[in-house]
């Protein structure tokens, strides 16, 4: 990325997550006659090169509502409720929650009424919005109102995504891999999916794993990615995350400024590690393996989640995408994963098996990396865990030399 974007979205980022903040807001608000209450920056989402969104909790007398502002370019930037602004030489997009410019579907999916309607229920369910990622995707959770088995997943994806994605649970399904099925599907961009059962390995991992469970959860977790049928050879490759060191350094950077220099030296040296290591044959992959995409049933996956990315790329970067993730984990949230570094060395011993360990390893540094932006959290204690984050890529990245 060049010195100009960086510079531009480093004016992004402070203007959306400033003080400046609010005063964007508040003009945004007053175009529709209302003013603004107290708020607060609640999620920042930066993907480099393509932009920065951020969310915002805002309240006052009449409740609690949330806005969306970006600075990201815009498929439909003329949909009603979408205010344009500009700051700065920087143009801003504000809208109100669930107002989404690209995702049209998902203001039905937020109100039960329409929802019920939607999915001819016999009564509203209850709604809870799981993830929202602004611009691209949200999914919530449904129960009640009649829905298959008493709870279902509403996915909210772009309206163009919906046919691949439907594709995608199918074909998986087909091929007796555990992933949700796909119940219902609509051109505005909503997908209805059954629920996936079992525990998430995030809370197995929080209760603690013996060596030998630790063995046979990683066993059948590769089980499970040699299922992945040869029809995803088909599907178009995303980049794995490490092929984007360089993006993710930079969003890195943003958020440790201070540290730029050591991000920099960190993405070059996995870059040099990339080309220098084998990453083995073109298979099906899964493209966003961690601790949240599975659900367990004891020692066996009983749910594949979050299919999206499901395509070819190497089976190394799904497994360094899981060992990446599990080794952030004691950064992110130390008290609740006190015994994970003990299952992350069976699990990296076991990978290492399977794949060319230093491939592996500069792999790990590269999904590490791209999750250090993701540190910064509004309201929180952010710094350290970030720190670790980087800290915890050189070291996946020294094990590859």
């Amino acid at each position: 990325m060049d010195a100009t974007t960086s510079a531009r979205e480093r004016l992004e980022v402070a203007l959306l997550t400033g003080p400046g903040a609010g005063e964007l807001l508040a003009a945004a608000l007053a175009e529709e006659g209302a003013g603004l209450g107290e708020w607060e920056v609640h999620a920042v989402h930066h993907r480099p090169g393509a932009g920065v969104s951020v969310g915002y909790t805002v309240a006052d007398a009449d409740g609690e509502e949330y806005l969306c502002a970006t600075t990201a370019r815009l498929a439909g930037p003329g949909c009603a409720g979408l205010v344009r602004l500009e700051r700065d030489g920087v143009v801003v997009h504000v809208w109100r929650h669930p107002a989404d410019p690209e995702l049209p579907a998902l203001a039905t999916g937020c109100s039960p009424g329409l929802l019920a309607d939607r999915l001819g229920l016999a009564a509203p369910p209850d709604v809870e919005l799981v993830t929202y990622r602004p611009l691209r995707r949200a999914v919530l959770r449904a129960r009640g109102g009649g829905v298959d088995g008493g709870l279902v997943f509403v996915k909210v994806v772009r309206p163009r995504a919906v046919e691949a994605f439907v594709d995608r649970h199918r074909m998986l399904c087909a091929a007796g891999v555990p992933a949700p099925r796909s119940l219902a599907a609509f051109d505005d961009g909503m997908v209805v999916l059954s629920a996936g059962r079992g525990t998430p390995l995030a809370t197995v991992l929080a209760r603690g794993l013996g060596e030998e469970a630790a063995r046979a959860v990683l066993d059948d977790v590769v089980g499970v990615l040699d299922r992945l049928p040869s029809a995803a050879l088909a599907l178009p490759r995303r980049p794995a995350w490490s092929e984007r060191a360089a993006h993710y350094a930079h969003a890195a950077a943003t958020v440790l400024p201070d540290e730029a220099g050591r991000i920099t030296a960190l993405a070059e040296g996995i870059a040099r590690a990339l080309g220098a290591t084998d990453p083995g044959p073109v298979v099906p992959t899964h493209g966003d393996l961690y601790e949240a995409n599975l659900l367990m049933a004891g020692r066996s996956v009983s749910a594949l989640l979050d299919v999206d990315g499901v395509g070819p790329g190497h089976r190394v970067d799904d497994l360094a995408c899981l060992l990446a993730h599990v080794s952030v984990l004691p950064h992110l949230a130390p008290a609740t994963y006190p015994r994970v570094r003990e299952v992350l060395a069976t699990w990296t011993a076991q990978c290492e098996q399977l794949v060319d360990p230093a491939a592996l390893r500069a792999r790990c540094a590269g999904v590490v990396l791209s999750l250090v932006a993701g540190a910064q959290r509004p309201g929180g204690p952010w710094r350290a865990d970030a720190l670790g984050r980087l800290a915890e890529a050189e070291r996946w990245l020294a094990g590859a030399r």
